[in-house]
C-alpha cells in the first residue's frame, strides 16, 4: 500500500474505537453486499470522532469560522460485509501538520475481528469565508500531535 499506513504498521490506534455498528439490509446491493456508498457512510461517522477528538466539533468551527475539506481518500475493500454484520472502526491520527491532519480507519468484523476495510484520509483546515487554508489553534494541533504520537 503505496503512501498507505496500516494500523498494524504503525502501532495502536491511540484513538480507539470511532464507530460500532451494524450492517442493514437497505445497505446492501443486488449481490447481498454493503455497498461502497454505506463504507463511505460508516467512515465519515468515524471521521466525526476523530475530529471531535482533537477539539474540531460543530461549536468550534461556528465559533472560529473554520470547516474541514477533504482533500484525499483511498479506500481498500478486503472482505464483503453482508446484512447483520455487526462491525467497528478504529482510528488513528497519523499526521498532524499546521494545516492539515491525516488519519486512518480500519473497519473489524466483530464477530471475527477480521479487517474487512481501511480507509486513508486527508483534510485540510480552511477559513469558512476565504476557502483558504488557515493554521490550526495551537491547543487543536497540540491535541493532534498527541493522538498521533508524534512530537513535533
Amino acid at each position: 500500500m503505496v503512501g498507505r499506513v496500516p494500523m498494524e504498521e504503525s502501532g495502536a490506534a491511540k484513538l480507539g474505537v470511532t464507530y460500532k455498528g451494524v450492517v442493514y439490509p437497505r445497505e446492501c446491493d443486488h449481490m447481498g453486499h454493503m455497498n461502497v456508498a454505506s463504507y463511505v457512510a460508516k467512515f465519515d461517522e468515524a471521521t466525526w470522532q476523530v475530529f471531535a477528538s482533537c477539539g474540531i466539533t460543530r461549536d468550534y468551527m461556528a465559533r472560529e469560522g473554520a470547516v474541514m475539506a477533504g482533500v484525499h481518500q483511498a479506500l481498500d475493500y478486503l472482505r464483503e460485509l453482508r446484512a447483520g454484520d455487526v462491525i467497528s472502526v478504529r482510528s488513528r491520527i497519523v499526521e498532524a501538520g499546521a494545516r492539515k491532519l491525516r488519519w486512518v480507519h480500519e473497519m473489524y468484523d466483530d464477530a471475527t475481528n477480521e479487517r474487512v476495510a481501511t480507509c486513508e484520509l486527508t483534510a485540510v483546515h480552511l477559513d469558512a469565508t476565504s476557502r483558504k487554508a488557515k493554521p490550526f489553534p495551537e491547543s487543536i494541533r497540540h491535541k493532534a500531535l498527541e493522538l498521533s504520537g508524534d512530537d513535533s
